[in-house]
């Protein structure tokens, strides 16, 4: 059998075929710490690959949460509430205003007398506009529209009145014939008419865009 000439090479040319095969197996390692991500930056971190098959798993996983997250809460709910302006004929400026100032846009809020929701909808309020669930952002916007289109009716379209009886109740604006005299009640009719008139001009800006 003929003996390769690496094998009689005396021991100086083993010692530098070693060196060949280590890097030969670096390189492959390498290689397949590169394919798994495994390889970190200069920061310290794994390279990403969006190509790789894991990567677009996990981006897939995560697009749900993401989107959720980049979300702007004060346009995430336009479509109910430009629904609701027209079914009962409120400015949708004024829609947002009130749940601006209610809530904030926290669906979930609940207030320490008990109501409930983006327009805070006391327990009987909500079942006389017929709210099954006031968490539910849809039911809560109809009801909260629909309560105060009756509002507007019932004070022949005063807007300052209308919220002064949807922040501290009909009685109290008939019993003075004015917005009360109360600071909370004041405070809320200025802020939500501010937030109206900020987003009526965001409207009319995007209209003429």
């Amino acid at each position: 059998m003929e003996t390769s000439p690496e094998t009689i090479t005396p021991e100086g040319g083993n010692l530098a075929q070693k060196p060949k095969k280590k890097i030969w197996l670096l390189i492959i390692l390498i290689s397949i710490a590169f394919f798994f991500n495994g390889i970190p930056n200069a920061k310290g971190r794994p390279f990403y690959s969006p190509e790789h098959p894991s990567n677009l798993k996990r981006e897939r996983g995560n697009t749900n949460r993401d989107d959720s997250s980049r979300e702007d809460p004060e346009n995430a709910y336009d479509k109910i509430i430009l629904e609701a302006a027209r079914r009962h004929e409120v400015h949708p400026a004024l829609i947002k205003a009130i749940i601006k100032a209610e809530s904030s846009y926290n669906s979930k809020a609940v207030s320490k007398r008990g109501a409930r929701g983006l327009m805070q909808l006391m327990p009987g309020t909500a079942r006389a506009m017929g709210v099954k669930n006031s968490f539910n952002p849809s039911h809560n916007i109809n009801g909260g529209t629909r309560y105060f289109k009756h509002l507007l009716d019932e004070f022949e379209g005063n807007i300052r009145l209308a919220l002064a009886a949807y922040n501290a109740g009909v009685e109290k604006v008939k019993k003075y014939g004015r917005v009360p005299p109360y600071k909370a009640t004041r405070s809320y009719i200025t802020k939500v008419i501010s937030y109206y008139r900020e987003y009526r001009s965001e409207m009319r800006m995007m209209a003429r865009s």
